[in-house]
């Protein structure tokens, strides 16, 4: 058998072992001047599959092409950085959020006259802070690019670009810290009672009655939810990506098995918007503050964040203990938690209005007065 004749029998003789170098030898002119075969139906062209890419991709060399266009120093350890990033899994939010801090420290590095990173020192960063601070931003704003700028410096000193000294005592922000706002029992009665619309009702008791973060419950999936044990399984939470099981009451319960005989079918997400993609932040946000306006609260404050607060305030009135309840919230740090018992400390009102109660009435004797 000579080497036309293999050819023709074993195209991948010459042409490899791809399917794809298949189609183009046997749609080619060899393969038809030699098989003589012009009555065949011609071969069904084949379908090759379109690859998806992640968002996280997308993202990425989104800002990597940013980041090439652009002019200041560091533009290469910066890109290192952000694959390094991606290469941990780190949400496309996580990405965004690190290239915003980025790009405003070096380009305020880079004004003051430095070319290399090799010089960054304390006093850059400290100054970086205080021009944050003239800008305006909040100090949790001008934290969230510091802590940014310092996780950017120790992947520099882990490839040996600067010293560890960077790392010592560390330029902090002093942060406010508040009280979580809860709604009142009063309000959030007279809320619930003016929300006339079925998708909207489920939305809004399904966040009071789960503590769900607003992303978390735009994100889940009608198979996510167990009807039957009145919970919500996710996956992967919106703000920790750590997975946890919340449950609802009764009144959620019925709330959203009015909304599923009415709601889309073919959707997958529980609350979609157009497209059948998951419901937009603005358009829940939108309703929450109808029907916030509608109840007459529209100078309260309150804010869609509140319901989640209010969740934890009422189970910790209900004697719920902290433990438990940061595991409904997600909480990776139980001090967080915390700041839930500054409101709902019964043992401490008790024990003021009881002191108060002897003040008022004058019972307070020498010795009492010496204590203090």
């Amino acid at each position: 058998m000579n080497p036309d004749q293999l050819s023709l029998l074993n195209p991948t003789y010459l042409f490899g072992s791809s399917l794809l170098n298949h189609r183009c030898y046997f749609e080619g002119w060899q393969f038809l001047k030699q098989s003589d075969l012009k009555s065949a139906h011609p071969i069904p062209p084949i379908e090759i599959p379109t690859i998806r890419i992640p968002t996280r991709r997308q993202v990425l060399d989104g800002l990597l092409d940013r980041i090439g266009k652009s002019a200041f120093a560091g533009k290469k350890e910066f890109e290192e950085y952000l694959l390094h990033k991606y290469r941990q899994n780190c949400r496309a939010n996580t990405l965004k959020g690190a290239a915003i801090s980025l790009n405003q420290f070096l380009a305020f590095y880079g004004a003051t006259g430095n070319l290399g990173l090799g010089q960054i020192t304390k006093q850059d960063i400290g100054a970086f802070v205080e021009h944050l601070q003239d800008r305006g931003l909040k100090p949790n704003t001008v934290n969230c690019r510091l802590r940014a700028v310092y996780a950017f410096i120790r992947f520099l000193v882990e490839k040996k670009v600067l010293g560890y000294e960077l790392m010592e005592r560390k330029i902090k922000v002093k942060l406010p810290d508040r009280l979580p706002r809860a709604i009142d029992p009063v309000d959030l009665k007279q809320l619930l009672a003016v929300i006339d619309n079925t998708r909207d009702r489920a939305l809004i008791l399904l966040l009071v009655r789960t503590g769900m973060r607003i992303g978390e419950l735009l994100n889940t999936r009608v198979s996510d939810v167990d009807f039957t044990e009145k919970k919500v399984l996710i996956y992967q939470a919106d703000k920790t990506a750590v997975g946890r099981v919340v449950y609802f009451s009764e009144d959620a319960k019925e709330a959203l098995s009015a909304w599923m005989k009415i709601r889309d079918c073919i959707c997958d997400y529980l609350f979609f918007g157009r497209g059948h993609g998951p419901l937009g932040y603005e358009a829940a946000r939108g309703s929450f503050r109808k029907y916030i306006h509608k109840a007459g609260l529209e100078h309260s404050g309150y804010t869609l964040h509140c319901l989640r607060h209010t969740f934890a305030t009422d189970l910790l009135n209900a004697g719920m203990r902290l433990e438990c309840l940061q595991v409904l919230l997600g909480h990776t740090n139980l001090e967080i938690t915390r700041r839930y018992a500054r409101l709902t400390d019964k043992t401490r009102e008790e024990e003021y209005f009881r002191a108060m109660r002897r003040i008022e009435k004058g019972e307070l004797d020498a010795d009492d007065q010496r204590d203090h």
